[in-house]
C-alpha cells in the first residue's frame, strides 16, 4: 500500500491562510476517517512515525550526529543563539537559531563564553551558525527544558528550568546574556540595523539513540531534527521540491509543519497530492497535526457528500 504521510501545521495556522482554512486539506480532515485525537505537540506527531527508546526526542545529539559525526557516548543540550527584548514589566524570546551569523561571527561571540560553560563542566562550541551545542559531563542531572518555539514572543521567565536543577541554568543564562551584551560584536550588528545575540536558548539534551525505526522509505523535509530522525531510521532524506512524488511507492512523509514557508510549500504541495489521489499513486493520505486531530483520506472518501467540506477554525 502508498502511504503519504502528511506533517501539518496546528489548526490555529491552517485556519489563519484563508486559502488553506477552505482547501484540499480541510475537505481530506471532514470526508477522511478521523481517529482518535492525539496529545498536542509535534514532538507527538513525530513519535508516531519514528520508534526509539526514550521519552523525548533527542534533539541536540541528532542534530548534533548530523552535523559532526560525534554525538554518541555523549549527553547534549543545544544553546543556540537568541535575541531577546526587555521592556519595562518583562523579557520575552523573539528570535532563536537562524540571525544571520558567519561562522566568523559565531566564533567571536564563543571567544568569551567558552570559558564560561567550560568552567562550568559543558564545553561549548557553534558547528553551525544556526545551532550551537553544549556536551554534559558523565552524571550530569539536566532539568527539563522548553523547545525555543514555545517560548517565542512570551514572557521569558514563564519557560526558564525550574527548581534547584533549573537554578544553575538560570544563573548560566544571566551570566551568558551580560558577557552578550557587552560583546562588540553586537554593537556593530545594532549600528547595521541587525539584531543583536544577546541571549541563548537551552533546549533538546539528551543522548543518541541507539537504534530509530519506522516503516517510512523516505521524509521530505526542511528541519533539521526530523531530517537527522529520518537518517538514523536509515530513511531516504529529501527537501520538499516539487518534483518530490516522482516514482513514489511504499511510505513516505511530506513535512508541511513549516514556520518559514508554510505557503510556498503548500501552493504546489497541495495539488500534486490531488493528482496523485486522482490517478491512484496513493492508496491514503494520513494527516497528522500538532494540535491533536488525525485523518485518514483515501481516494473513495470524495464520494461522501454528505459530509461537505468545513472551513477550519481556530
Amino acid at each position: 500500500m502508498n502511504t503519504l504521510t502528511l506533517l501539518l501545521p496546528p489548526r490555529p495556522r491552517l485556519a489563519a491562510d484563508a486559502a488553506l482554512a477552505s482547501g484540499p486539506i480541510a475537505r481530506w480532515l471532514s470526508r477522511g476517517d478521523a481517529g482518535p485525537t492525539a496529545a498536542v505537540g509535534r514532538e507527538i506527531a513525530i513519535r508516531e512515525l519514528f520508534q526509539f527508546a526514550g521519552t523525548s526526542v533527542p534533539v541536540a545529539a541528532l542534530t548534533r550526529e548530523a552535523d559532526c559525526g560525534d554525538a554518541a557516548g555523549s549527553t547534549w543540550l543545544r544553546a543556540d543563539p537568541a535575541h531577546v527584548r526587555a521592556d519595562m514589566a518583562t523579557a520575552r524570546l523573539l528570535a532563536c537559531g537562524d540571525l544571520g551569523l558567519s561562522s566568523a561571527d559565531c566564533q567571536e561571540l564563543l571567544r568569551p563564553l567558552k570559558p564560561l560553560f567550560g568552567d562550568s563542566g559543558f564545553p561549548i562550541d557553534a558547528p553551525q551558525p544556526s545551532r550551537w551545542y553544549l556536551r554534559a559531563p558523565a552524571g550530569a542531572k539536566l532539568p527539563a527544558f522548553v523547545p525555543p518555539e514555545r517560548a517565542l514572543g512570551d514572557d521569558l521567565r514563564l519557560h526558564l528550568p525550574e527548581g534547584n536543577d533549573g537554578k544553575r541554568w538560570r544563573s548560566l543564562l544571566n551570566e551568558a546574556q551580560i558577557v552578550l551584551h557587552n560583546h562588540p560584536l553586537n554593537q556593530q550588528r545594532v549600528a547595521r540595523g541587525q539584531l543583536p545575540v544577546n541571549s541563548l536558548w537551552f533546549w533538546g539534551a539528551g543522548s543518541l539513540p541507539e537504534w530509530v525505526r519506522s516503516d517510512a522509505q523516505r521524509v521530505l523535509t526542511r528541519d533539521a531534527t526530523l531530517a537527522a530522525l529520518a537518517a538514523r531510521a536509515q530513511c531516504a532524506v529529501l527537501l520538499p521540491q516539487a518534483d518530490g512524488l516522482a516514482g513514489f511507492s511504499g511510505h513516505s512523509v511530506l513535512d508541511l509543519d513549516d514556520a518559514q514557508g508554510l505557503a510556498e510549500l503548500s501552493a504546489p504541495w497541495l495539488p500534486l497530492v490531488e493528482k496523485a489521489l486522482a490517478a491512484k499513486k496513493i492508496d491514503q493520505l494520513r494527516l497528522l497535526l500538532p494540535s491533536g486531530e488525525r485523518a485518514v483520506y483515501k481516494l473513495s472518501h470524495r464520494w461522501r457528500f454528505w459530509r461537505p467540506p468545513q472551513a477550519l477554525r481556530a
